[in-house]
């Protein structure tokens, strides 16, 4: 097959399947190739701290900068941003950024390029979308004409960065709208027709509409790139540079992820002019407020262990390799007494929001989930993740971790693990950076209880309905057909400004 056939074939695949915020597949990767070997084993000192690792060797080497960056503040209200802006971080109780935000605002604020890494949690949205939001500030979009664009890699992203932005646009009346496989075109085609200022979307869908007709780009502002890495490995890059080749080339670009590695090389340098440089952790993107443990169990009594852990007193996601286990294990945990949802790329989006919307509130203790709510998923207050499954790439293993200890709390990240995979794991946590603590346990162990809080579920079957609040308070009659209607099933997040007739 020549490279133009394996070219159109790779490109034909995503767009047909994994586009939009499906699981992410790993086209290239198979189970056993998710590290290459580091010499013998070595006995594994106890403690919780990243170390150096061959992380490093696979980030391309950052660009140099010609022009000095601005020095990083330490308040919000050193920063030049519109009142009503500033306003509405006051409100929120935000007045110190994190480093990250800290370092990049002041020099994405005078409408320089800007290539950050920082860990996952760090306040990477707030980084780039404060920036976007006061550089647009003044301008007014025509329809289907957006101001600025995010592109991420997931629906789940896409709902955490239009949640997080929302109130600061509303200060500023400024429209959001997200834009995202799993929900009709139609009304997203009727929503970018109103006008919005800002597009929050995948790049599958987003390509879509350029292609129909219905969104164009050439008045685009501020382009913003989340999660770069990820679109790569998912297999968006052919959809990502056609969308950035769509975008007029004086416009401001920043791309910002938790890590930065050699895919994401040819969108720097085709793409980012002379940018401003910030990497506020190390390449490996460990956090080192988790603590990792690896806890050996027999096949045995894996399932055992698992239920007592999912019945502990407080949430906790878990991890598992597909669909079907995730769906399986979901259904065990509900007939245990364990209040579980699943959560895969095979659900709706209305499904996956509402699954969510339970956990974040509490309604739901339990997520069981795919890859799919690796990134994108912010839940406060969340101290354990389990790998039911132990991931295959030591990126997912630092994503899926990544769902605790975010914003500088702390958190654990337990692993599960077969007899069968010990050496698999041991290459794993050598390429990601982590030393472990290790223990053997099985289910009614105190030591599993101990770093999990794992405890003997009831038993007694539990079905997960509508949260109390839901069901008390019914949904406002609407006519059939109004304008109001139609707006309540779009997905704009409106601000107060109107258009001029």
């Amino acid at each position: 097959m020549t490279r133009k056939a394996r070219s159109k074939t790779k490109e034909s695949r995503v767009r047909s399947g994994v586009s939009d915020g499906a699981a992410p597949g790993r086209a290239t990767r198979g189970r056993n190739a998710a590290a290459t070997p580091r010499g013998g084993s070595k006995r594994v000192p106890r403690g919780a701290r990243a170390r150096p690792s061959s992380a490093r060797a696979r980030e391309f080497a950052l660009p140099a900068t010609s022009a000095p960056a601005l020095p990083a503040v330490r308040a919000f209200a050193d920063l030049a941003m519109p009142a009503p802006l500033l306003a509405a971080l006051k409100v929120n109780g935000l007045t110190v950024p994190f480093p990250i935000q800290g370092a990049t605002l002041p020099n994405s604020l005078a409408g320089r390029d800007v290539l950050g890494r920082g860990r996952t949690g760090s306040g990477k949205t707030l980084a780039f979308g404060l920036a976007l939001l006061a550089r647009i500030a003044d301008r007014r979009a025509e329809p289907r004409q957006p101001s600025a664009v995010v592109l991420v890699p997931t629906r789940e992203l896409a709902q955490q960065v239009s949640d997080a932005l929302a109130p600061y646009a509303r200060s500023l009346r400024l429209r959001l709208a997200t834009v995202v496989g799993g929900l009709p075109i139609g009304r997203q085609t009727r929503t970018l027709r109103d006008g919005v200022d800002v597009v929050i979307a995948t790049p599958g869908r987003l390509n879509d509409l350029v292609e129909r007709g219905d969104c164009r780009l050439d008045q685009v502002a501020v382009t913003v790139l989340d999660e770069a890495d990820q679109m790569t490995d998912m297999g968006f890059m052919p959809q990502v540079t056609r969308l950035l080749d769509h975008v007029p080339g004086g416009g401001q670009r920043m791309l910002f992820s938790a890590t930065l590695d050699r895919n994401v090389d040819l969108l720097v340098r085709r793409y980012l002019h002379d940018p401003v440089v910030h990497s506020v952790d190390p390449p490996a993107g460990a956090v080192t407020t988790m603590q990792h443990h690896i806890l050996h169990v027999r096949d045995a009594d894996k399932h055992a262990a698992t239920t007592q852990i999912a019945a502990r007193d407080g949430r906790v996601i878990m991890f598992l390799d597909t669909k079907h286990a995730v769906d399986k294990l979901t259904r065990h945990l509900l007939q245990s007494g364990v209040r579980a949802a699943a959560l895969h790329g095979g659900k709706s989006q209305p499904q996956r929001t509402r699954t969510l919307d339970n956990f974040k509130s509490g309604h739901v203790s339990v997520l069981v989930a795919t890859n799919v709510a690796a990134r994108g998923i912010h839940v406060d207050n969340l101290d354990l993740v389990v790998n039911v499954d132990p991931p295959t790439d030591p990126k997912d293993y630092l994503h899926r971790g990544g769902r605790t200890a975010r914003a500088g709390e702390s958190g654990t990240v337990v692993t599960l693990v077969l007899p069968a995979q010990r050496r698999d794991i041991t290459r794993l946590m050598a390429d990601a950076g982590i030393t472990p603590r290790t223990a053997q346990v099985r289910s009614g162990d105190p030591e599993l209880a101990r770093i999990t809080g794992a405890r003997t579920p009831s038993g007694v079957p539990v079905t997960i309905g509508a949260p109390p609040a839901e069901r008390n308070s019914p949904a406002p009659r609407r006519p059939r057909g109004s304008s109001a209607a139609r707006r309540s099933s779009a997905t704009a997040v409106p601000g107060t400004r109107r258009r001029a007739a």
